[in-house]
């Protein structure tokens, strides 16, 4: 037992609580510090979200499908909707902080899927992997955007290529589309990177890329021409074919050169606007600033004059055919043609010094013979044009100068001509009393043949040594007569024939002249024969 009382006087103890920090508060601290800092990170390198409208979401899906610049992935659909008007469909996606300064609106989006096109086979590999959407930043400069516009038809990319976009302006499209080649002296050398319609609808605008170094061979002066197809052109030389490639005769093309006779001029800058001309030969043709229209009337056929039809002077072009109607007129209840024409005088050099005005000189030349007229241009496809020409035997003609446009007056045409000519000869070939004739013929023929029996009995009656020579002449005068007889039959020899067997017969005349003469002389030698010592 312990005896308490011996620590009554002993001090009391003074207890303090020694305050620690605990080592299991660094894993929640350094979680929420790790936390902080993947938040700020993720706040601050988070991309921007955009909207792209597509016409159909085929080959998309959320969270799967990418979007690549350069097959660089870029970003990543977020979600798909449908418009509200269900036109459309709308794509978010959120794109890279790396993508947000290329996003303005020249930005361009499309879905790359797999296809076969003008530059050839593209997007193979989404096959595989699935479609995507193809990004293109476009020009820079461009105001800042978040909503596009998605484009249905994938473009060519030429964003930071070398070399120089141009503009080539054309009445059509033809067969070009985007991809199309274009050749400098059938090298490849660039493509058609887009087209569009002008807002008036009078042109159609071509944006083509030339790459490095070969757009330093595009002068001011280079003319662009449509390569599509094959040239066929039949000449002097014989039949040319010409083509830039098998390329432009399945998908068409454009091509361009420098015409050796024309000033080449400085190097044309990036944008700078060409014309396209329809064909290689074209980029050839001046282009002449004075236009003349005139009127000419045809009463004919025109089937093969089309408007654009050349019209040509002596064989050369100065001008096209502009329009072609048809009129009836009621005085004369009949129907003609006009043909209204234009001409460039500018084709023609003058030479010598002008005595008289452009007036009066077309008035002399008219009165000389100058008339239009209908010709063939194609004899393989019987295309028309109006040739103008000097026609000496032309009839008297002026030039009617009351009207809209001057009429120039015109002839019928070659075949006219000569259908007309036939006419007028079957007209006089009518006033020939033709059955007349042929019983005429045909009592002559009688007669004919009632003389040959007659001289036939006589023949029988000579005697062999009678009249040698007599009996001769009859003998020919019986061929003769018989070739006149089947002459004036119906199956009758040539003219030529006729005209022979007439001259035959005129001898045979002749020598039945003679033979009766002698028998006049001479009755008795029908009996005792020919007394040659009668003749002496």
């Amino acid at each position: 037992m312990v005896d308490e009382s011996r620590f009554k006087d002993a001090p009391e103890a003074i207890v303090k609580m020694k305050k620690q920090f605990s080592i299991v508060w660094v894993v929640p601290l350094v979680a929420l510090l790790i936390g902080g800092w993947l938040a700020f990170k993720a706040i601050s390198e988070k991309g921007p979200t955009i909207t792209i409208t597509f016409k159909t979401a085929e080959g998309l899906e959320t969270g799967k499908t990418k979007v690549k610049y350069k097959d660089v992935v870029v970003g990543q659909v977020e979600s798909i909707d449908l418009s509200e008007d269900g036109s459309h469909v709308i794509v978010t996606a959120e794109l890279r902080k790396s993508a947000e300064p290329h996003l303005t609106e020249n930005t361009r989006f499309w879905v790359e899927r797999a296809r076969v096109g003008a530059g050839g086979a593209a997007g193979l590999g989404t096959l595989f992997a699935g479609a995507y959407i193809g990004a293109d930043p476009g020009k820079p400069g461009g105001k800042p955007a978040r909503s596009f516009k998605g484009l249905e038809i994938p473009p060519v990319v030429t964003t930071g290529l070398p070399g120089r976009h141009f503009k080539l302006q054309a009445v059509k499209q033809g067969s070009l589309n985007i991809g199309a080649p274009i050749y400098y002296r059938q090298v490849k050398v660039g493509q058609v990177v887009a087209f569009e319609m002008e807002k008036d609808g009078t042109a159609i605008d071509f944006q083509i890329f030339i790459h490095a170094p070969y757009h330093e061979f595009v002068r001011q002066n280079t003319r662009f021409w449509n390569a599509s197809g094959m040239d066929v052109a039949v000449d002097a030389s014989g039949i040319r074919v010409n083509t830039e490639s098998f390329l432009t005769m399945l998908i068409g093309g454009v091509a361009f050169d420098t015409p050796a006779d024309v000033e080449p001029g400085a190097a044309a800058e990036q944008g700078y606007t060409f014309k396209l001309y329809e064909s290689r030969e074209k980029i050839f043709e001046k282009t002449y600033v004075q236009k003349r229209r005139w009127l000419h009337y045809f009463d004919g056929s025109v089937r093969g004059l089309t408007i654009g039809a050349p019209v040509q002077l002596q064989g050369i072009r100065i001008g096209e055919v502009t329009d072609v109607t048809l009129e009836f007129d009621w005085e004369k209840l009949a129907f003609r043609i006009p043909v209204l024409v234009e001409l460039e005088p500018e084709r023609i050099k003058f030479i010598g010094r002008e005595t008289v005005d452009r007036k009066r000189g077309m008035e002399i030349l008219v009165e000389k013979g100058l008339r239009a007229q209908l010709q063939k241009g194609s004899l393989l496809t019987g295309q028309l044009l109006v040739g103008l020409d000097f026609h000496s035997d032309a009839p008297p003609a002026k030039i009617n100068w009351d009207g809209r446009y001057p009429e120039l007056p015109t002839i019928p045409t070659p075949m006219e001509e000569i259908t007309s000519g036939v006419t007028r000869i079957v007209e006089k070939l009518d006033t020939i009393p033709l059955e007349q004739i042929g019983q005429d013929l045909q009592r002559t023929m009688a007669n004919l043949s009632k003389t040959t029996a007659e001289l036939e009995k006589l023949v029988q009656k000579l005697d062999a040594n009678v009249a040698p020579a007599a009996t001769a002449t009859l003998e020919q005068a019986q061929t003769t007569l018989r070739k006149v007889d089947r002459l004036l039959n119906a199956d009758s020899p040539t003219g030529y024939e006729l005209k022979r067997a007439l001259a035959e017969l005129a001898d045979a005349a002749r020598n039945i002249g003679i033979l009766v003469d002698y028998l006049e002389r001479h009755p008795d030698s029908l009996v005792f024969g020919k007394d040659d010592s009668n003749e002496k």
